[in-house]
């Protein structure tokens, strides 16, 4: 599109930068992948007790929103059931976390490490960190625990953005308003590694840093989780988008566009960005959804 003097932007430039990257995969570029993730199922599973009025975390309900979760999203009948579904005792097990900007909750990350330990993997198998390369080479699996944001860098700075450290080079994908994000995850250290997306909403920001503005974040009390992370993406950027337009009263653009979703999908083959293509599963809580 063409701004009113008929000159190209530079959205419209870094746009068609990425249909043009879509046009070569078509023709077999070596990072683009067919493959997708078989399940499209995302859970968005809230507790207006899991926060108190002072935000304080009560791990006994975000342990039942985490055991509800996991089973949920593999159909399985019991947590243990489903976390076996996940990994296995002989696994060793990263957990990648937000370390800045709304960083992920503390008490979530140790509800999944006591989850993994319930059914047997040892807690020296179980590694946690944002994106160490030596987490990556040595995990067999990978469960990535971002928190729900917007980012001054990437629109959205939630499940693609929360590899961007195993690249060692992060400044690399943040070009293009980073709609490379999704290379990131093919990497040889990485790929198919990554079992389950939970999404840490309790808390979101919705609005960019780089420091957290309490103004842009709100109680949202709940956990985002699939198997399919580019799906989980999508519904995140949903709720992010219309608690913006909620704030707004009208339509509020991340800047810049989360290119990274679209392009993880149509690019990357990481899963799918087409919210009509996706179930998405409530539970719980149900005011100001927005979804």
């Amino acid at each position: 599109m063409k701004n009113k003097k008929g000159t190209l932007t530079r959205r419209d430039f870094i746009r068609g930068s990425v249909c043009a990257t879509l046009g070569l995969s078509a023709l077999g570029v070596s990072w683009a992948s067919s493959a997708k993730p078989t399940s499209s199922l995302v859970g968005v599973i809230r507790d207006k007790d899991v926060l108190n009025r002072d935000l304080v975390v009560d791990s006994k309900v975000l342990r039942r929103l985490l055991d509800q979760s996991v089973a949920l999203v593999t159909g399985k009948d019991t947590p243990q059931e489903a976390w076996l579904a996940l990994v296995k005792p002989e696994d060793k097990v990263g957990l990648v976390m937000t370390s800045h900007l709304n960083a992920t909750h503390a008490e979530l990350v140790d509800c999944v490490k006591q989850s993994l330990m319930s059914i047997g993997i040892p807690k020296e198998r179980i590694l946690t960190g944002q994106g160490k390369l030596e987490q990556a080479k040595t995990c067999t699996a990978l469960i990535s625990l971002p928190a729900l944001k917007a980012h001054w860098l990437t629109g959205i700075g939630a499940v693609l953005k929360n590899y961007i450290m195993f690249s060692g080079m992060p400044s690399r994908y943040h070009g293009e308003d980073s709609s490379r994000l999704g290379e990131v995850w093919h990497l040889p250290d990485v790929k198919g590694k990554t079992r389950l997306v939970i999404v840490d909403a309790l808390y979101p920001l919705c609005d960019k840093g780089p420091q957290a503005d309490p103004r842009y974040q709100w109680a949202y009390k709940g956990l985002i989780v699939g198997m399919d992370p580019v799906a989980v993406e999508t519904v995140s950027l949903k709720i992010i988008t219309e608690k913006r337009r909620q704030l707004k009263g009208e339509p509020w653009p991340l800047s810049p566009p989360p290119l990274c979703v679209e392009a993880a999908d149509k690019i990357y083959g990481l899963g799918t960005s087409r919210l009509d293509r996706i179930t998405i599963n409530t539970s719980g809580w149900k005011d100001d959804l927005l979804l």
